[in-house]
């Protein structure tokens, strides 16, 4: 290898990545600014800016576009740095922030020390696209809520009440309750939503198929009452790869489950969750939560140790309550990934020796 070769290997590139077009800054070894320009946000562009470059450190920021040009970049034979962007304070608090000054954080920050850009790693693109299904999944569900929320609003406005019903069956039962003047109004809206629920069905029948023939690990986790298909599907999808998390407690941490800490001298304040990692997977296991601490939870170690944390009786207890069963059903769901073993929901106490109910 050449002293030129070796200097352009030596180089970090920062690249911000914009909807129409990318920021692109090269470091020296030295770290001096030898270039600064702009590139159209296309796989094209990069391409053929990257594919006759010696292989390079390249940091990006996650986001949109990173998925893919990450893998682009990748593949053609770059190292990539996908920084997390909750760690990048020294960008997001810059008083003269722009599209440039990015770029050069990022190009610096990743020369120096990566480790302080918490680097993420972006999934398979087969994963991506099955994972759009549950997401697109996620969307119907949010408008649907949105447009049945609507309706009882403004049949209740018009001082008329919708009774309670199954999602599925509310737009025959709206239908019966309009008033008159409301349904030329309420009537397309109606429509929509049972369209909707069509659609809904059809995801949830293709994700089936996908836990069946494409993701049989999803089977050791669906073993728990309270997570079905959609959950243990978001979940593999979202991990990816169970040995990425050498403790399996981490996992809770990953899906921002774990509390925040601002811990200094003798003050250790009770903070909220971080809610960092994936929202989508988040909600479901938080959902799972609630099924298992209601009143048609089976009896399992899992439910017994959040009730234990419930057993106050306040709002905020329970809440505690909810979020520590989320956060160790993930590390449950990360070990029956791992190990497939069949699913003892009395271990606990059989161990410890009680009477456990056939």
């Amino acid at each position: 290898m050449n002293d030129a070769t070796t200097s352009e290997a030596k180089m970090t590139i920062g690249l911000d990545l914009g909807d129409r077009h990318i920021q692109m800054c090269v470091l020296s070894a030295d770290g001096e600014v030898i270039e600064e320009s702009r590139l159209v946000c296309r796989p094209a562009a990069l391409h053929a800016r990257f594919l006759a470059a010696s292989p390079t450190r390249v940091v990006i920021e996650a986001g949109t576009h990173s998925p893919w040009v990450s893998r682009l970049l990748a593949e053609i034979g770059h190292e990539v740095i996908v920084a997390n962007p909750r760690k990048l304070r020294l960008i997001y608090e810059n008083d003269s922030k722009s599209d440039r000054v990015d770029a050069e954080y990022l190009a610096r920050v990743g020369r120096l020390d990566p480790a302080l850009l918490s680097p993420l790693a972006h999934r398979e693109a087969s994963t991506q696209a099955d994972l759009a299904v549950i997401r697109s999944r996620d969307a119907l569900v949010k408008m649907r809520a949105g447009l049945v929320n609507h309706v009882r609003g403004s049949v209740k406005a018009a001082g008329g009440r919708i009774s309670k019903c199954s999602t599925d069956t509310f737009p025959k039962t709206a239908a019966d309750k309009l008033p008159a003047e409301l349904a030329p109004a309420l009537a397309p809206v109606l429509d929509t939503i049972a369209h909707l629920t069509e659609q809904i069905r059809a995801y949830d029948r293709q994700i089936e198929r996908l836990c069946e023939e494409k993701y049989p690990e999803t089977k050791a986790l669906v073993q728990l009452k309270g997570v079905g298909e959609l959950t243990a599907l978001a979940y593999v999808l979202t991990i990816e790869d169970p040995a990425r998390f050498p403790k399996a407690r981490s996992v809770g941490s990953y899906l921002g489950l774990r509390p925040r800490q601002a811990q200094s001298g003798a003050a250790d304040p009770q903070l909220r969750i971080t809610k960092a990692g994936d929202d989508m997977l988040r909600r479901l296991l938080v959902g799972s939560a609630h099924y298992i601490l209601g009143p048609f939870g089976p009896d399992t170690d899992l439910r017994r140790w959040g009730l234990s944390i419930a057993a106050g009786g306040s709002k905020a207890a329970k809440k505690r309550a909810v979020v520590a069963v989320a956060r160790k059903l993930s590390v449950l769901l990360l070990r029956l990934w791992v190990t497939g073993e069949v699913y003892e929901p009395l271990r606990n106490a059989a161990r410890d020796g009680e009477m456990v109910s056939a």
